[in-house]
């Protein structure tokens, strides 16, 4: 004897239940391709700390020869500050070697983050898959940031500060050592000068080498970094079945 009731609830729990499967496999398909490669995030690693290591030297070069040419130049006007009996020659040189000094501090004030990148990215361990994905997290933080840095020592603020810092040291000659109009010039587009090269000189490889990254991985964020453990818990019970999602 057929039972109309029973058939209807067993045709919905049916259909309940594959709805569920599908549901499952579709999230979790979809869940698992956010996930990267043990073997891709060993390339993308290695990839960030080769472009990190051949852009390392430039940088270092650049921020040890400005910051060590800066510190001399102070110091060596602030001996002939001392040694000379010339107001005019004493003027000059203090003048010199307080701008040289707001130079030589605006270095240590602006690490270079590419020349220290490499090394900070070579000492985080990287031995499990754990390790190896916070390693590439931390490599992309590190890459972008010294991207970012590049991108500073070349922007308009750093034209305008260094600007800012010259006009000052003209004005202080024409006006307040009571010098020429020609003189305060002058001594402007020295510094000015200066300033520029120095901007000008600084190395741009990473603001390079991380839009390349960026393009072929098609992660400027670490997908790595995003990575969530799920887990499905399904329980049935007279009449129907229930799913917990797990995070």
């Amino acid at each position: 004897m057929n039972h109309p009731g029973k058939l209807k609830i067993c045709k919905s729990n049916a259909g309940t239940l594959v709805f569920l499967l599908i549901f499952m496999f579709q999230f979790s398909e979809s869940f698992g391709q956010s996930e990267i490669p043990d073997s891709l995030v060993k390339v993308q690693i290695q990839s960030i700390q080769t472009m990190l290591d051949q852009g390392k030297p430039a940088a270092k070069f650049w921020w040890n020869s400005w910051l060590y040419g800066y510190s001399a130049a102070t110091m060596v006007q602030g001996i002939v500050f001392l040694e000379s009996k010339e107001m005019k020659t004493r003027q000059d040189m203090a003048l010199g070697a307080a701008t040289s000094l707001i130079a030589a501090a605006g270095q240590l004030l602006m690490p270079m983050v590419p020349a220290s990148a490499p090394k900070k990215l070579a000492l985080i361990p990287g031995d499990t898959p754990e390790e190896r994905n916070m390693k590439l997290q931390k490599a992309e933080e590190l890459f972008e940031a010294s991207a970012k840095r590049e991108k500073d020592g070349r922007s308009w603020k750093m034209h305008a500060a260094s600007g800012a810092v010259n006009v000052g040291s003209g004005l202080v000659t024409w006006l307040g050592f009571d010098r020429t109009l020609s003189a305060g010039f002058w001594n402007f587009a020295l510094n000015t000068a200066i300033t520029e090269a120095q901007i000008w000189t600084q190395p741009t490889r990473a603001i390079r080498d991380y839009k390349k990254y960026c393009e072929k991985y098609k992660s400027g964020l670490p997908q790595a970094s995003n990575k969530l453990k799920t887990s499905f818990f399904v329980s049935a019970f007279p009449g129907g079945l229930t799913l917990r999602v797990g995070f």
